[in-house]
């Protein structure tokens, strides 16, 4: 991973917003599977698909201990999670309230 100062990433936000441009033309899962696939290492994948699968138990109130029973998920990573669920940019709660909207049209 490149080191870089938080001045750096403020200043060079192009190629973040180009992969978030990226990903947000692809509309159908399989593509994006494909896409991560093709972009991370299967380490990344496990961690960033790990992180996701807490989310909803986090919202549900499960305590840590319960979630790392359940999931095997590090409590460091389930606490980093939370973190970003109280204080992160909002993406979390973004993709629960889209993806639960997907699921309530698609069952009517």
């Amino acid at each position: 991973m490149k080191r870089r100062s938080p001045q750096d990433e403020i200043a060079d936000n192009g190629p973040l917003q180009a992969l978030a441009e990226a990903l947000a033309a692809l509309s159908d899962a399989g593509d994006v599977r494909a896409f991560l696939e093709d972009l991370c290492t299967p380490a990344e994948l496990e961690a960033m698909a790990d992180r996701w699968r807490v989310v909803p138990l986090l919202l549900k109130g499960v305590p840590y201990r319960e979630i790392h029973d359940l999931t095997q998920v590090s409590v460091t990573t389930i606490g980093r999670v939370a973190r970003t669920l109280e204080r992160g940019a909002g993406g979390y709660a973004t993709a629960v309230q889209r993806q639960q909207a997907a699921t309530a049209s698609a069952s009517h």
